[in-house]
């Protein structure tokens, strides 16, 4: 009788994430860690990291009232209209499309969370899922109502903003499903008016 192969269990980003930082001995997203995952588990600076998440195919003009981009993943370029009032903000979002408002849209820019706390609230969102192909069709059934529900998706409170479209500085560049992990913890975030440690520390105290 042929011996049934056991299929281990899928691992979480948040899994994932604590096993890159055991392997090198580092305090578990600590800052130390997370440099270490910046310049040597992803081998690439953060100006590169940019470069390679703008290219690729934008979708252009995208109507967001039909509903084709709510639950997708994407990335721009972006010049906040306050910026001069604004304690600090997000020149190169990662956003999970929330849906249309006033100019813009709404979206969750899950650069605003600390690896370890990105990782807890992006595993919950995919139970969501669409699908579990993940491919390029695939997204995250989301909306405002949905999120505002229950305590399980609290984290998303800090990382809900209003994003102008006459601030675009680029396209927006989707990020399909095959490639979410990676794009989640590329070196991408470039705040101004602050460090990533003030933005996270803010965040997680608006989470509790």
């Amino acid at each position: 009788m042929t011996k049934k192969t056991k299929i281990p269990p899928q691992l979480t980003l948040l899994q994932k994430l604590e096993q890159r930082a055991r392997r090198r001995e580092l305090e578990k997203f600590s800052k130390k860690s997370y440099q270490w995952f910046k310049t040597t588990a992803l081998g690439i600076g953060q100006q590169r990291a940019r470069d390679e998440l703008i290219k690729g195919q934008t979708e252009r003009n995208m109507n967001l009232k039909r509903g084709p981009g709510i639950g997708f993943m994407y990335s721009f370029v972006y010049d906040a209209k306050h910026k001069d009032t604004l304690p600090y903000w997000d020149a190169f979002p990662l956003i999970i499309m929330v849906g249309p408002a006033d100019g813009g849209f709404y979206g969750i820019n899950l650069h605003y969370l600390p690896p370890k706390a990105r990782a807890l609230l992006f595993d919950k969102l995919l139970d969501v899922a669409s699908d579990t192909r993940y491919n390029n069709k695939t997204k995250l059934g989301i909306s405002y109502k949905l999120l505002k529900s229950t305590a399980r998706y609290s984290a998303f409170k800090p990382c809900f903003k209003h994003y102008l479209a006459e601030r675009l500085a680029s396209d927006l560049v989707k990020i399909g499903a095959d490639e979410w992990e990676a794009a989640l913890f590329l070196p991408t975030a470039n705040f101004k008016g602050a460090s990533n440690s003030k933005v996270w520390s803010d965040s997680i105290s608006k989470t509790r």
